[in-house]
């Protein structure tokens, strides 16, 4: 039998007998597909908890306790005593955020002192906090317009004061996301980064099972002393299941989910394949530099972990230091988030996506430079548990 085929073979019987590969490489991405995409169903979280500090106790402040429970976003469970109170159960994850009304609002406020309000959100949950900010201002503001809209009637005016309190009327349109749903950034970029963060732990765990049972030199064998033939072949049934995966996700995300597609199915399939494969050859450099089985499945698991973060999905990369927002370029699945945008969501001309798919193959073929030392770990196999 040719030593490709025989390898491949082999690897194919390891997939089927050892069920961690089944969890690994369908149950816990199909799981947290379904879920993510049943999770963002509505666009957007709503009724994120929040808290009211009311200081003042006047008809305005338990108007406006009111007009914040009435809100889509935001849902009044807590009223603390104190801002003590409400920073506690703030740090406890038993709300989001809360409003602080000041003593003597009412009062001031109908006088013109201008009383402050203050709002406070934990951004370490990014989207509900901004949510909730965002909610919070607008309660702040409307707030103020009701009182002077009040104030402006109470002296004569009979016609209609919104132009005097909004003289300029602002207008978003959402370009290509017109509702505004939070799904199209967050699910379409979770879900991939999922699947990316199991290709790295199974291609590093299976590599590093060859050393740990001592099996490599057999398998170097097979492969007549070739380490490129024996790591293509010992990976290519993975990234055929795992082309599988994407393409159904691709589906189950453009297709059935509704999430806008304006650009090329042929495109974003061919970036979803190079995401694969680069992801393995990420997972496979990190292999080859440490040939340790516990070593390099934990550098890819903090490193998959982080990427919902540095690659820009739950913090924009803008806000991020500069020394913090380079690393969102080392991990595949930036660029696949970048060519969902372009592609997907704004059907731009290819043109504009180029280097996007340029930089999948420095993932791909840069660990061809490690393998020498991949061979050696390999020929004289120790393990360290």
């Amino acid at each position: 039998m040719c030593p490709f085929f025989e390898i491949f073979r082999r690897s194919v019987l390891q997939l089927v007998r050892r069920p961690i590969y089944w969890v690994a490489i369908f149950l816990l991405p199909l799981f947290c597909m379904f879920f993510i995409a049943n999770m963002m169903e509505n666009g957007l979280p709503a009724k994120a908890p929040a808290g009211v500090v009311d200081h003042d106790g006047s008809a305005i402040s338990r108007q406006i306790t009111q007009d914040l429970n009435g809100m889509q976003l935001v849902d009044v469970t807590e009223m603390p005593e104190s801002f003590t109170e409400a920073r506690h159960m703030m740090q406890e994850g038993k709300i989001f955020g809360f409003f602080l009304i000041p003593e003597n609002f009412e009062a001031d406020l109908l006088a013109g002192r201008s009383p402050e309000v203050s709002f406070y959100t934990n951004m370490t949950y990014y989207v509900p906090a901004s949510l909730l900010y965002k909610t919070f201002k607008s309660v702040a503001v409307y707030a103020k317009a009701g009182t002077a809209a009040g104030a402006m009637q109470s002296v004569g005016l009979t016609e209609n004061p919104g132009p005097l309190l909004q003289p300029v009327n602002i207008t978003v349109r959402g370009i290509s996301n017109p509702g505004l749903s939070y799904a199209i950034y967050l699910a379409v970029s979770f879900i991939p980064c999922v699947v990316q963060l199991m290709i790295f732990l199974v291609t590093c765990f299976s590599l590093g099972q060859e050393i740990k049972y001592g099996d490599s030199p057999r398998l170097m064998q097979m492969a007549r002393g070739s380490i490129f033939r024996a790591v293509t072949a010992k990976l290519l049934p993975q990234t055929l299941l795992w082309i599988v995966i994407v393409v159904f996700m691709e589906s189950w995300l453009f297709r059935w989910q509704g999430y806008p597609m304006h650009g090329s199915w042929v495109w974003m399939t061919v970036s979803e394949i190079l995401f694969v494969l680069a992801s393995q050859g990420f997972a496979l450099f990190i292999f080859c530099l440490l040939p340790n089985l516990r070593l390099s499945l934990s550098i890819c698991a903090l490193l998959g972990i982080l990427s919902f973060s540095i690659a820009a999905f739950s913090f924009p990369m803008q806000s991020m230091y500069g020394a913090i927002g380079i690393f969102s370029y080392i991990v595949p699945i930036r660029y696949n988030y970048l060519i969902y945008i372009d592609q997907a969501l704004n059907g731009i001309d290819l043109y504009y996506s180029r280097w996007w798919f340029v930089a999948y193959f420095p993932f791909i073929l840069v660990p061809l430079l490690t393998l020498t030392r991949l061979k050696k770990a390999y020929l004289t196999p120790t393990y360290v548990p």
